[in-house]
């Protein structure tokens, strides 16, 4: 059985009272329903993991490396790795959750493939980016602390090689407010199309909150082009769910 069709355990982690709502973490409770979890959770979020295996294929340089941030389970490295026919390139996945990679290697094991993937458990702040023709940042950004993260792109601006791109996909803060409020509404009525209940998108709100902190659109693109990218647009939209690219 490939990673591709593994078939998820369903996210219930919410579904019923928890009184004092437990911050939201990357534990092993979270990775044993992940897939399902997150492709409930996010609206485009296939599309966008697909369509970064198509960036792999335009952008990414013979004998380079290739970086997923947050790699979780490897959705997007697995997809990179799919399309990449460049030879002597290596896949970087790095992720801060000891859970995730252990499930992540599993699932390596099933996939054959000539570009290797290398597992790091690390904070993507502390390691060195080099050599670089793909970057993938899927919904990482927003987990780390905002004074850390021009910081973070700075370094990954400079590990590119030229015509490297930068991918980072986010849930978007909006303004005004009446449209954050509405974007906001429109997702959970996506999520409730998915089977979740009101008071399961209640309690992963609280839980989640201060954790994930979202930016506006304005907020990424002025970053990106502060570390030397000449433009920086988003490629991919769906409510306050967004995927931006940026070519160095």
């Amino acid at each position: 059985m490939s990673a591709s069709e593994e078939q998820p355990k369903r996210d219930d982690l919410f579904a019923n009272p928890l009184g004092n709502v437990p911050r939201f973490v990357f534990d092993k409770a979270v990775v044993d329903v992940f897939p399902d979890m997150i492709q409930r959770s996010v609206p485009g979020y296939q599309t966008i993991i697909n369509l970064c295996g198509e960036l792999a294929a335009r952008f990414v340089q013979p004998n380079s490396n290739c970086y997923d941030l947050g790699c979780s389970l490897g959705a997007s490295s697995f997809a990179m790795q799919r399309e990449i026919a460049q030879p002597g390139v290596r896949i970087i996945a790095v992720d801060n959750s000891a859970a995730m990679l252990e499930r992540c290697q599993l699932l390596l094991k099933s996939t054959v493939s000539d570009v290797p993937v290398e597992l790091l458990e690390a904070d993507i702040c502390d390691i060195e980016i080099s050599n670089a023709s793909l970057v993938v940042m899927n919904f990482t950004l927003q987990f780390i602390a905002v004074e850390k993260r021009q910081a973070l792109l700075e370094k990954i601006y400079a590990g590119l090689n030229p015509g490297g791109c930068l991918v980072i996909s986010e849930k978007l803060l909006f303004e005004p407010e009446p449209l954050n409020t509405l974007l906001s509404e429109l997702h959970h009525q996506f999520k409730r199309a998915q089977g979740y209940s009101d008071l399961e998108i209640s309690q992963k709100r609280d839980s989640i909150e201060n954790v994930l902190i979202p930016e506006t659109l304005d907020a990424h693109i002025q970053r990106i082009k502060a570390c030397g990218f000449n433009s920086a647009s988003p490629w991919f939209q769906c409510f306050n769910f967004a995927s931006l690219v940026a070519v160095k």
